[in-house]
C-alpha cells in the first residue's frame, strides 16, 4: 500500500482550510485516512501551521510520500531538507 502525506479539505464552502493526512495513495482526498498530523489554514496572514513533526518523520521514515504542496510547507517549518 504506498502512501502518501496529503492535504484533505475541511471548511465551509468558499472557505477551506486542510487537514494534512497519511493516506492510501489509491484513496479519493477526503475519504479514508489513516492518521492526521497537522492543519493548514491559508486564511489568516501569515498562514496558520501545527503540525505533529515527529509522526511526520516517522512515517517519511517507513516511507510516506508527500505531496508538492504538502512537501513545500514541511520545507517551510524546516522538517524536509530537500
Amino acid at each position: 500500500m504506498p502512501v502518501k502525506i496529503r492535504l484533505a479539505r475541511m471548511g465551509a464552502k468558499k472557505w477551506p482550510f486542510y487537514r494534512i493526512v497519511i493516506a492510501d495513495s489509491a484513496s479519493p482526498r477526503d475519504s479514508n485516512y489513516v492518521e492526521v498530523v497537522g492543519t493548514y489554514n491559508p486564511h489568516p496572514d501569515p498562514a496558520e501551521i501545527k503540525l505533529k513533526e515527529e509522526r511526520i518523520k516517522e512515517w517519511i521514515q517507513r516511507g510516506a510520500q508527500p505531496t508538492q504542496t504538502v512537501k513545500s510547507i514541511l520545507k517551510k517549518r524546516g522538517i524536509l531538507t530537500d
